[in-house]
This record gives C-alpha cells, structure tokens and sequence, in this order.
C-alpha cells in the first residue's frame, strides 16, 4: 500500500498520476483465471468488504433456480400449508405449493419450494430427507429435475422393496423400523389415491448399501405382528414386469380332416357348406313312435385311427338304453368309453 501512495503524483507536479485501471483492463486479467480461482478471489474480497459480500449474495439470489426446489414423496394428504411449515426452519419462503391433479383435484405426490434466500436453499439441502404428514419426502434443486434425485450407480443396491405389511403400519412405522439397519434416504408405504388406505407394501431407500444388506440379512423380519419380505426393489420390479408380458402368440396351421376343403384364405367364411356335408335341419315334430333321422356324416368319413378308443362303442337309443355297436356303423352319435 504504501508503495501505490507513493506511486500516486499530482498532475500539479508534473508528474504521471496512478489512475484506476479500467474495467475492461480487469476484465482482460480475470478472463484466464479458473473458476475455483475467481471464487476464491470474490469470497476473499466478500469477507473483507460488506458492500461486495451484498453484491455476491444478490447476483446469486437473482435467479430462481438457484433458490427453487423439487420435493417428491409426499403424503397424498399433504397440502401447500404443510409442506410450506416443513421447511420454513430453513428460512423465509417466497412461494410454496402441493402440485394438484386437476381431474381427480387430489395431490399428485410433489410440489415445490421456492426460498427468499440462496442460503435458505443450500440449508434445506444439506437434509434432503424430511419426514412430513408420516412420509419421507426427498428434496433436491429443481432445475435438476428428477435427475438431481438419487440417480447414483448404486441405487438399485439401496433401495428394498417391503412386502407382506400389515394395514395398520404407517410409513412412520416402517421409517422407524428400518431406521436401525442405517440413515434413510426415503421410504414409505404405498397407499391407494383413492382410498388413502395402504396397499400392503412400501419401499426404503438407504444412504448405504452397507445398511441395505444389514435389512436383507436381518433374522428377525417381522413388523406389525406379521412376517414381511425384504428385497431389493429392482428384482421384484422385473418379476412384475416379466408376469404381466404375455407369452409370444405363434401362429400354427390347423390340421385339415380328410375330405374336408383347406379354409378360406384370410378372415373370409365359405358362403356354401362343405362337399358332402349338409347343416343341420330343424328337428320334425316327433312322437313316441316316430324319431328324426340324425344328420348325414361328412363323405368320405375319415378311417378311425387304430388303437386310439375302445373296440365296442355304445350306442344309445331315444329312450335312454344302450347296446353294443361295432366301430363305424351310422346312426346315433356315439359315446366311447375306454376298456
């Protein structure tokens, strides 16, 4: 300092006088410096200087991205007051809301946080996991979108599917029973829209595999009065997915009776029936001396395979009595019975 008062002449004198370096000077200097070195430099100047340290936390407020968060996971029963009370410990909130289905007019499971203060937002994410109306919920910036949440490589390994629970167990219950195994990163219960009663299985997201292979590998799986299953939340969604794909539908050819004509190609039906074969007739009015004839069978007849029934058939008449009838003979229809 001393060395730049010295520099510093009066033009009175003569002498060359230090002016201000210009802002395009600056600029030109700062332009190579990295972005760690500027901050550095800006958080140096800040701590010394009131008036730069406003500046900083105004540049960094102006945008709302910066300040706007995404919180996922809520209650069905959560609304815009409650969520905004769960995080006004982090500071003033500017605009809070539970986003609303507009067709059902029921919560859609998420809604947004937007903070007065950058700090606000950087407090609030320093505790992603809050637990709100009985359910975990996860907050993350929402400029990020759904990708800022849990997207690390090892998600499938920390996140376990709960099945088999009891409709009394709340997802506060669940939280708290896993809670032993490690921290949370999110869980809850799976509860119907409609009905806001639980669907018998939930979900639990650790913040370590290590905890999530303690909840596997504990002995002892037993939670309101009942047994439950405990797995990773990855293989139970494939073997979900994998029932609900239908068999491969393979097309076969039909075997065609001899003496029949092969089908019309297509969907089309014959107009005529069949050589040889004549649809049946409506019935004649009968008496107790008189029966109708049965239809004519398809000519030529198709030769019995041999050794696929009985070597005697039973015919049966009108009246319910039956006798012994070679293979082949017309007639009644027939009924075979194995020997």
């Amino acid at each position: 300092m001393e060395e730049l008062k010295k520099r510093k002449l009066e033009e009175s004198n003569g002498e060359v006088s230090l002016s201000m370096p210009s802002e395009e000077h600056l600029r030109s200097l700062l332009d190579p410096l990295a972005k760690s070195q500027l901050a550095d430099l800006l958080a140096k100047l800040g701590s010394k200087n009131p008036s730069i340290a406003e500046e900083i936390k105004s540049l960094a407020s102006a945008d709302p991205a910066h300040r706007k968060l995404f919180v996922r996971g809520l209650s069905w029963s959560t609304t815009s007051e409650t969520l905004c009370a769960a995080f006004l410990e982090h500071g003033e909130i500017e605009e809070g809301a539970v986003i609303i289905d507009k067709a059902t007019g029921k919560s859609r499971g998420y809604g947004f946080i937007t903070f007065k203060h950058m700090e606000s937002t950087q407090s609030a994410l320093r505790a992603p996991s809050k637990l709100i109306d009985g359910r975990m919920a996860v907050c993350n910036l929402a400029c990020e979108g759904l990708s800022g949440a849990s997207t690390t490589p090892d998600l499938s390994q920390r996140k376990l599917y709960i099945g088999g629970l009891s409709p009394n167990v709340t997802s506060e219950m669940l939280l708290n029973y896993f809670g032993r195994h490690g921290d949370i990163e999110e869980g809850s219960v799976a509860y119907d829209k409609d009905t806001n009663e639980s669907r018998g299985f939930g979900f639990v997201t650790y913040k370590t595999v290590e905890a999530t292979k303690k909840a596997m590998d504990d002995p002892h799986k037993i939670l309101g009065g009942r047994s439950i299953i405990v797995k990773l939340a990855d293989s139970h969604r494939g073997k979900i997915i994998q029932a609900q794909v239908p068999a491969a539908m393979i097309p076969m050819a039909l075997p065609v009776a001899a003496g029949y004509p092969p089908p019309p190609p297509g969907n089309a039906h014959p107009s005529t029936a069949p050589v040889g074969y004549t649809y049946p007739q409506a019935a004649a009015a009968h008496s107790s001396a008189a029966y109708p004839s049965p239809p004519t069978a398809p000519l030529p007849y198709p030769a019995q395979p041999q050794n696929s029934y009985a070597s005697v058939a039973v015919k049966k008449d009108p009246l319910g009595l039956s006798s012994p009838a070679p293979l082949g003979m017309g007639g009644y229809p027939y009924y075979f019975a194995k020997q």
